[in-house]
């Protein structure tokens, strides 16, 4: 990895699952939480209220079935030859929208600088060798072929593979993790283990450096306590008190670029 003075960091906006406000919150923590220059990059097809320091441009679309073209199979495209990613150079941190920052982000940009793919360990399905993409620095254009592949054979790849983050992992060439502590899960690391999360609030590991919030609750919900479940009997095991934190970190980072 060249090293330059301009951190490049980009996210995907699509469909109504999350609005602007999202977009700006990571915005803000990845400014509060980067030292120096940075390039911030929404793929989006809907710039309406997203701050202006934030890059949009348009979400490309993934030529695959539905629904698997709405599904996070879309972040595939992210694997494309400049040519086909706005004539992106050099390395990319990817950020789903529904993390939160809460420690320095500088060293996702120097971690393995030999890399061209570093992501976060899938904590649900920990040893099995698959990454958690809501975090994952990629070089443009180096494994161009996880795209292709898909592109070539789309039912056969999506029937072998469950989703995108498994398929990735199984076929990229170097399967790098972040270090552990790095980067953590709301509902493993943060969730205290039932019953204590009756009368206990989920806390954030001191040394995470990022919390990521796959299904529910997201970020919005946990911050307020709130775990949507559509069957009564869920509600047993799927509850957090409010989670405070979370606020904190949103609040600091907005008050500190002002």
């Amino acid at each position: 990895m060249n090293v330059t003075d301009v951190k490049q960091i980009i996210c995907m906006k699509w469909g109504s699952l999350y609005g602007a406000e999202y977009v700006n919150r990571l915005y803000a923590m990845v400014r509060y939480c980067t030292q120096g220059p940075i390039r911030f990059v929404c793929l989006t097809d809907d710039v309406q209220g997203i701050r202006p320091e934030v890059e949009c441009l348009d979400c490309p679309s993934i030529n695959l079935p539905m629904p698997h073209c709405l599904r996070p199979w879309r972040k595939v495209n992210l694997f494309s030859e400049s040519a086909g990613l706005f004539g992106f150079s050099g390395d990319w941190l990817f950020l789903d929208l529904d993390v939160v920052i809460t420690g320095s982000m500088d060293c996702f940009f120097t971690y393995k600088p030999q890399e061209s793919f570093v992501v976060m360990q899938n904590w649900t399905q920990k040893g099995k060798g698959i990454g958690n993409t809501s975090v994952y620095r990629f070089r443009v254009g180096a494994d161009s072929y996880i795209l292709n592949d898909l592109l070539e054979d789309p039912e056969g790849v999506i029937s072998q593979y469950r989703n995108s983050q498994t398929y990735i992992s199984k076929n990229i060439k170097a399967l790098n993790f972040w270090p552990e502590d790095w980067c953590v899960l709301f509902k493993v690391q943060c969730l205290p283990p039932w019953p204590r999360r009756f009368w206990v609030a989920p806390t954030c590991p001191p040394t995470a450096r990022v919390v990521a919030f796959p299904g529910e609750p997201n970020p919005h919900q946990a911050v307020k306590g709130r775990w949507p479940v559509k069957r009564w009997f869920k509600r047993v095991y799927k509850f957090t008190k409010p989670a405070s934190w979370i606020q904190e970190q949103w609040d600091q980072a907005e008050s500190a670029i002002k």
